[in-house]
């Protein structure tokens, strides 16, 4: 037996030099490590790094119950759960024809969502790595799911935001205009969603009647389409940001528009014929602080406006090299993360408007990004086709 167990290493050996002896396949396999004999390790701040997806990484989330397990999803029509601490996959969510570009866990973290482009959702149960639901629907531009029940909301481009139980599948749809629910929220009560169109127009709809409480539109409503849309920790409050760079707060509860934050520094807008010019800035993120009275406002020119909400003034700008990507606060301190198409990651402290700290890794864009609820790590994906976890544990806690 120990002649065979020899023949054995003898193999495994031969078989690993040949690889050796092909210098490119090795160059392709080892490109990462290369990087950091190239002294750019000092460039990854980051602790772990998930590298099976093959093209660009859209979408991230993280399991609300844990935080020790992320959802992610690709350009290459692929989603995968995996464990943040090292990296290591627990399933993937196999059976999409389409990028998929939102994932996420159940309030509870029992089930997994995943939904591509064209329309195509799937639910897994995440204990058992099994698909339990799936539905077709138009072309996806959202998808969430409800705080506190096994519900399933979705805009599509045809102007409809859709409803399910899961697992069970009953429906309800929400109509909205002929054109795309660009962007939308459950608020905390759970009983109302905020729906946000691309012709400008806001919908606050009441879940189980399934009619629309306010609308928003015209003069009260955006110029443009709407890119975002938030809300505070009770719902009494919403704010919607948009194309025309606009960010309105709006009372939920009579649907009125409380003010307007307008940045001061737009350049007027090109005519329509030149779409493209490079000078086009947008809202592209926004979000409350849970404990002071203010918002942030990420726009694609890359300013951070911290706005204070009892003064309904602009209180600090906090100017980035490249666009905002997305914003998040805190959950309990006045603390906002941005990430930026520089790749980076920066933490923000509101009260001064100072920068906290940077964190770099990536060697692309960052298209998505999610905090854990003690603020302890961050988890990012990007165009470079990874996903990466910091820890930004900060030495003032």
């Amino acid at each position: 037996p120990s002649a065979d167990d020899l023949a054995e290493e003898m193999e495994d050996v031969d078989f690993e030099d040949e690889g050796a002896e092909e210098p490119d396949a090795e160059a392709w396999e080892s490109e990462d490590d290369e990087g950091v004999e190239d002294g750019m390790e000092a460039q990854d701040d980051s602790e772990v790094t998930f590298s099976l997806h093959s093209a660009s990484v859209f979408c991230v989330s993280l399991d609300p119950k844990t935080n020790s397990l992320a959802v992610t999803g690709g350009e290459d029509d692929k989603a995968f759960v995996w464990r943040v601490s090292d990296g290591e996959l627990l399933f993937e969510c196999s059976g999409h024809k389409d990028s998929v570009t939102c994932a996420g866990f159940s309030h509870d973290s029992v089930f997994v969502a995943t939904g591509d482009m064209s329309g195509l959702i799937k639910v897994w149960r995440v204990d058992a790595k099994e698909e339990v639901w799936s539905f077709e629907v138009g072309d996806l531009e959202w998808m969430e799911w409800h705080p506190q029940a096994h519900v399933l909301l979705a805009g599509t481009a045809d102007g409809n935001t859709w409803m399910w139980k899961i697992p069970s599948g009953d429906c309800k749809t929400f109509q909205g205009p002929a054109c795309p629910a660009t962007c939308g929220r459950i608020l905390p009560d759970g009983k109302r969603a905020v729906v946000g169109y691309e012709d400008g127009t806001m919908r606050i709809w009441d879940l189980k009647q399934g009619t629309s409480l306010h609308v928003l539109k015209g003069q009260d409503g955006h110029q443009d389409p709407l890119t975002c849309v938030a809300s505070n920790q009770d719902g009494s409050l919403i704010m919607t940001g948009s194309v025309d760079c606009h960010a309105k707060l709006v009372n939920s509860a009579t649907g009125k528009v409380v003010c307007v934050f307008k940045m001061e520094s737009v350049t007027p807008k090109a005519p329509i014929s030149d779409g493209e010019d490079a000078e086009s800035n947008s809202v592209e993120s926004l979000g409350f602080c849970n404990v002071m009275p203010l918002a942030a406002v990420g726009y694609l020119d890359g300013t951070l406006a911290i706005y204070d909400l009892s003064t309904q003034s602009l209180r600090h700008k906090c100017q980035h090299e490249s666009g905002i990507v997305q914003l998040l606060w805190e959950e309990s301190s006045a603390v906002v993360y941005t990430c930026s198409l520089d790749g980076a990651v920066r933490l923000w402290d509101a009260r001064s408007g100072k920068m906290i700290s940077e964190y770099r890794g990536h060697s692309a864009e960052i298209l998505d990004f999610t905090v854990n609820k003690d603020a302890s790590i961050v988890v990012t994906t990007s165009g470079d086709h990874q996903a990466k976890v910091f820890c930004v544990q900060r030495p003032d806690r």
